[in-house]
């Protein structure tokens, strides 16, 4: 991790380089080592979880997945860590699984799995992950894109990272493949990172989000906004929420996460058979409420109550 960086640019951007400015770096560099200490690197694989599967039985009981076989839709998910699941510990809590068996029961066809994603890609990767499909074979029915975290902690550009993430989804668009995007999580729900670094980091995923959301709706793609449906219950209940290393999800997560992703990739696909979709929102409610504009508003409105009740 490299938070680092994102506090340098948040603080040179606003305020030129002084004493100021750089006692501020340094503190926040400190923070960020400190933060890389408690996470560490990411260790291990995901679990190889791309196979065909198939509707669960009348019963509700899940099949098993067939590595080789016929399907009648695909599916594939590009990204970074949390796309390819980095944090579970079987198959079938890595979040493509859990998107696959809900199309193909929501459906009643059987999905085949490809994950493309890979640990640690930024948006940069996204090209070659694309370009990997279209050298294995033919483009998929639909694509799954989670990317942001890691463009974030290595301080890339958010209009940047935005635009390498609407030209992925153009690509996959242009190919026929429907699109849905999920947007760059809330990092203020990783309290492995310290106070202010984590305000910084927050402030700059958020940005990313929305402007990658824009990307996603202009490419094509239809983006779910994580980080607005996601960070009350990981503020709630981190510890059940985050895996041990504090940064990736849990299998608890990844839940959360598709069951947010599945009924877009179902619409996008012309297949949901649920009740009408929820306009998802362009500004994060939860986020806004926390801002410090927002806080000193309630602190007011509390006052003028008191006021008005003495």
């Amino acid at each position: 991790m490299t938070g680092a960086k994102v506090g340098a640019a948040a603080l040179g951007s606003g305020a030129g380089v002084g004493a100021a400015t750089w006692v501020s770096y340094n503190y926040l560099q400190g923070q960020a080592q400190e933060a890389r200490t408690v996470i560490g690197r990411p260790r291990g694989r995901p679990p190889r979880a791309d196979g065909v599967y198939p509707p669960a039985d009348t019963d509700g009981e899940l099949q098993p997945p067939e590595r080789f076989g016929p399907s009648d839709l695909s599916l594939m998910i590009f990204g970074d860590s949390t796309a390819a699941g980095l944090g579970c510990t079987v198959p079938d809590e890595v979040p493509g699984v859990l998107l696959a068996r809900g199309l193909a029961d929501e459906t009643g066809k059987r999905v085949r799995l490809s994950t493309k994603a890979i640990v640690g890609a930024t948006s940069r990767g996204l090209a070659s992950q694309v370009d990997a499909m279209f050298i294995a074979g033919p483009p998929p029915d639909a694509a799954v894109i989670l990317v942001g975290a890691n463009d974030v902690t290595t301080a890339q550009a958010p209009y940047k990272a935005a635009a390498r993430l609407g030209d992925a989804v153009q690509r996959l668009h242009d190919s026929g493949a429907a699109v849905v995007v999920g947007t760059c999580p809330d990092l203020g729900v990783i309290t492995a990172i310290p106070q202010p670094l984590r305000a910084v980091t927050r402030r700059w995923g958020l940005r990313l989000a929305h402007l990658q959301a824009s990307a996603t709706r202009t490419a094509g793609g239809r983006p779910v906004p994580l980080a607005d449906l996601l960070a009350p219950e990981f503020l709630a209940t981190p510890e059940k929420l985050l895996s041990p290393d504090r940064f990736h999800p849990s299998a608890a997560g990844y839940t959360l996460a598709a069951e947010q992703l599945l009924p877009a990739l179902c619409s996008e696909l012309g297949e949901w058979h649920g009740g009408p979709l929820a306009e998802l929102p362009t500004v994060s409610a939860a986020v806004e409420s926390r801002r410090p504009v927002a806080r000193i508003r309630r602190g007011l409105d509390r006052l003028g109550r008191r006021t008005a009740a003495l």
